[in-house]
């Protein structure tokens, strides 16, 4: 999905051979000339380029068709020997100059792969943002002495935390990848037995880091531990309303803003809540026959996930160093955040069949950019100041904080964006760096901790326009 850059260092479009549109072969010879003689055979690069007719004429540049040469197996070597050219590079400028751009029209944007519809991914966002409403009922499990500057009993829970958000980055991207091969069954084999490793893992980091006095913290980090592995297997298999109705009872923190709950009230919201998603989860992963889920291949290897467990630990520390008004904006923003990626993705697919050069593509591609960021920061905007206004004891609305909270949004749309197209590695060293900028500025200089978020929303949008103006990176 991810695109590669063809182009051989030193290989340039003026210095490669031109080929006439037109095969030439010499006359017949005339009768009583020499037995045997007759015309010249066929050029290869004819046949070539008949049977190559529908892809090449289909493409934007070149390097599309390099890289159907080389996927096709065709060695530099093989290629001087039976077409008479230097290389891929050569070879593919002579088959785009003689063939006839012939651009399919566009289907109707339902049939698109990548549209979807903005009410599930409002229903996806209102999802992601509802536990946030369960730290508000806990809040009076939170004791302790507080540690390394922060409140009381956030240690274990955000120990927990980061150790949920990794693992099931990870795991949420293998039962991805098999639903993407169309293997349901191995996905639902992927959650079984990742999920509740992930929970245990998570409980026994919360617990782990408890200090003196923290058990209670660490319990609800065990509980938040739980909550993220069934949330998890809910969310990759599609079934957020019941997600949504399994959240329901955490609005009971509604009053809580205004009004001190008995603690018996508050613990029986949560656990209800947390019994409700967790029996969810295990019925979706029920087998569905009585074989149970019988083993299938091996599938995609076990590292190539680790990057999303990365970029998801890289983009959750930045959101906690957010604040909990910032938090409830971005949370509640990723449900127009997936849409707009969607967006993205449907509308590069779109001008590739339309657009009939590369200039052309590149200059679409960077508006459609630009529009689906500025649309995704307009609405973290809105988000960000109700949620200041609304949030009790929130930090008031200012410049440099509403500058620092875009920063964020930008850093974690650009990572979702380049992790869509395959390029999650890149976002995930820019994030875990401007993470770890981040924790050093807030240690020593907490004025300069949002040039951290700002510079790696830089590098991320220099880095996602040079990826994504390439016809080949929208391929597949």
């Amino acid at each position: 999905m991810s695109g590669s850059l063809w182009l051989k260092p030193g290989a340039t479009r003026d210095a490669l051979p031109q080929i006439p549109r037109q095969r030439t072969t010499e006359p017949a010879p005339a009768a009583g000339g020499p037995a045997g003689a007759t015309a010249l055979a066929a050029d290869p690069l004819d046949e070539l380029a008949d049977r190559l007719d529908a892809l090449a004429a289909t493409a934007v540049h070149p390097d599309e068709i390099a890289a159907i040469l080389e996927s096709d197996g065709m060695t530099d070597d093989h290629i001087r020997l039976v077409y008479g050219r230097a290389d891929s590079f050569a070879l593919a400028e002579d088959l785009y100059a003689r063939t006839e751009r012939r651009h399919p029209a566009p289907e109707p944007p339902t049939a698109a792969p990548w549209h979807t519809g903005l009410a599930g991914c409002l229903l996806r966002g209102l999802v992601f943002a509802l536990p946030g409403l369960a730290y508000v009922l806990g809040a009076p499990l939170l004791t302790g002495p507080g540690r390394y500057g922060l409140p009381p009993g956030t240690v274990p829970l955000l120990a927990g935390a980061v150790t949920g958000w990794v693992w099931n980055q990870a795991l949420a991207h293998r039962a991805y990848t098999w639903l993407g091969l169309g293997d349901r069954a191995a996905a639902v084999r992927a959650l079984v037995t990742g999920a509740p490793a992930g929970a245990l893992a998570g409980a026994a980091v919360a617990v782990a880091a408890a200090g003196p006095g923290e058990r209670p913290a660490a319990l609800f980090g065990a509980g938040q531990a739980l909550y993220l592995a069934a949330a998890t297997v809910l969310l990759v298999l599609g079934r957020e309303r019941a997600l949504l109705v399994a959240l329901a009872p955490l609005a009971g923190a509604v009053p809580a803003f205004h009004y001190d709950l008995p603690d018996a009230l508050r613990i029986a919201l949560l656990l209800l809540s947390l019994a409700a998603t967790t029996g969810f989860a295990a019925l979706v992963l029920r087998p569905r026959r009585p074989g149970g889920l019988a083993r299938g291949r091996g599938g995609p290897p076990l590292a190539r996930s680790l990057p999303y467990g990365l970029f998801g630990l890289g983009s959750g520390v930045l959101v906690l160093y957010a604040g909990a008004d910032a938090v409830i904006a971005l949370t509640l923003s990723m449900g127009p955040a997936e849409w707009l990626l969607h967006r993205f993705r449907a509308a590069g697919l779109a001008r590739l069949r339309l657009l009939g050069t590369t200039d052309e593509f590149r200059r679409a591609v960077t508006g459609a950019l630009a529009g689906c960021l500025g649309g995704y920061l307009a609405v973290l905007l809105v988000l960000a100041t109700a949620a200041a206004l609304l949030w009790p004891g929130a930090a008031a609305v200012s410049a440099p904080r509403i500058a620092s909270l875009l920063c964020v949004g930008a850093v974690l749309w650009l990572g979702l964006l380049l992790q869509a197209f395959g390029a999650v590695s890149r976002a995930a060293a820019v994030c875990l760096l401007a993470a770890a900028a981040q924790g050093l500025a807030q240690a020593h200089a907490p004025a300069a901790g949002p040039l951290a978020a700002g510079a790696a929303a830089a590098v991320l949008g220099l880095l996602t326009r040079a990826l994504l103006v390439r016809p080949t990176a929208h391929r597949g």
